[in-house]
């Protein structure tokens, strides 16, 4: 029997600079060597050694475009792993780091490309609450609504390999938020009708006036304490 090599992983997850660069890297984009650097706060020299690492341990992917090389995380099931790591660990200095990083309280931010913070768990509440989820071992089904629609949400025809939605545990809010095939879909629509908007150097987001409205309108969630533009 084939026994998973946790070590690995461990030695790849035990350094704080590497932890940076794994948090900067958790809303899916990907960055270059220096932007990492920048981030972690170490030399473009030492966040090379770092990346080496994580590359190695399968949770960074390298991508060439032109002349400039960027970094991103191997999958959404790394960033699965990660999130929910980062729901567990301690409420350290670099917990906090991260959450002014991604915008004062991070109530509004992507995990890898799914919606998360406190926003995202209202959303899941809703769903629930009105009918177009229900939870199931654990896990979640969506049922037909007219309201998947006015989200920008195509439900499939019939069942894949890989669940269409699943639960997600938020890591400041210790609650579920939606992931899989389905939350890529509400933030990708959020963010192509201009509801929600990136910020250019964090990780948070930004609820537009025309979200808020249609946020509360079709699923009575009322992102309050999100920043308007």
């Amino acid at each position: 029997m084939t026994t998973p090599r946790f070590d690995i992983l461990g030695q790849a997850i035990s350094d704080a600079s590497r932890t940076r660069m794994l948090c900067e890297l958790l809303d899916g984009r990907a960055f270059t060597n220096k932007e990492l650097a920048s981030a972690a706060g170490v030399t473009p020299q030492t966040a090379t050694a770092h990346l080496r690492i994580l590359k190695e341990a399968g949770l960074v992917l390298a991508e060439k475009s032109g002349r400039c090389v960027y970094h991103r995380l191997a999958g959404p099931e790394v960033a699965q792993a990660l999130e929910q790591l980062a729901a567990i660990a301690p409420a350290d200095s670099l917990y906090r780091a991260q959450q002014r990083k991604a915008g004062g309280l991070a109530t509004v931010r992507s995990c890898y490309d799914h919606l998360a913070g406190p926003l995202a768990v209202a959303m899941a509440k809703a769903f629930l609450s009105q009918g177009m989820l229900i939870d199931e071992n654990g896990g979640y089904r969506a049922v037909p609504s007219d309201l998947w629609h006015r989200i920008g949400v195509l439900l499939p025809d019939r069942p894949g390999r890989q669940p269409f939605v699943r639960p997600c545990l938020d890591w400041t809010e210790r609650q579920p938020h939606v992931a899989g095939p389905l939350g890529r879909q509400i933030l990708t629509h959020g963010l192509d009708v201009g509801w929600l908007k990136r910020h250019k150097h964090k990780r948070g987001l930004v609820v537009t006036a025309p979200g808020r409205v249609a946020y509360d309108q079709i699923l009575d969630v009322r992102p309050e304490v999100a920043a308007s533009a």
